[in-house]
């Protein structure tokens, strides 16, 4: 089975690139600098941020379903970032060194499935949760600190 994984649109974050701090203050975004590398995940690039390189953190909302799942947590945004471009099976670098939570929901943003994979185990950890029909999306998120890291798709 054929998957995509997709980072989140550079274009729902380029209004906050270049805000002074107390600007990004009055969007709940905070500027810090990754100092480490891996560390800080962008969830637009689909790359960790590089030791010095400017990153905003947002609170973002991620599964914007009407229904108990509807969820939003704090990631990182490399402040001028742009947009992942993966193909189909393509797992990236910023997935396959990380402990991840792997969640599956219907088309009703219900979660049905669930579990917890190394990112070097994600590959085949995708295609058991995308079997049942009732799946209509995965979400990753890093399993540690819980936040949201990419969606993927059926192809």
């Amino acid at each position: 089975m054929d998957f995509q994984i997709s980072g989140l649109p550079r274009a729902a974050f380029a209004p906050l690139f270049g805000l002074s701090d107390a600007e990004l203050a009055a969007h709940a975004a905070v500027r810090v600098h990754a100092d480490r590398t891996p560390g800080f995940p962008c969830r637009v690039s689909l790359r960790d941020a590089e030791p010095g390189e400017s990153v905003l953190l947002v609170n973002h909302e991620h599964l914007p379903v009407a229904g108990p799942y509807r969820s939003r947590y704090a990631i990182y945004v490399r402040e001028g970032a742009l947009d992942a471009h993966l193909g189909p099976n393509e797992i990236p670098p910023v997935l396959r060194g990380r402990l991840l939570s792997l969640r599956a929901f219907d088309s009703s943003g219900m979660l049905r499935e669930a579990d917890v994979v190394q990112g070097t185990e994600l590959t085949a950890a995708i295609v058991r949760a995308l079997m049942p029909p009732s799946t209509a999306y995965l979400h990753v998120h890093n399993a540690k600190p819980g936040c949201y890291a990419a969606r993927v798709d059926r192809v």
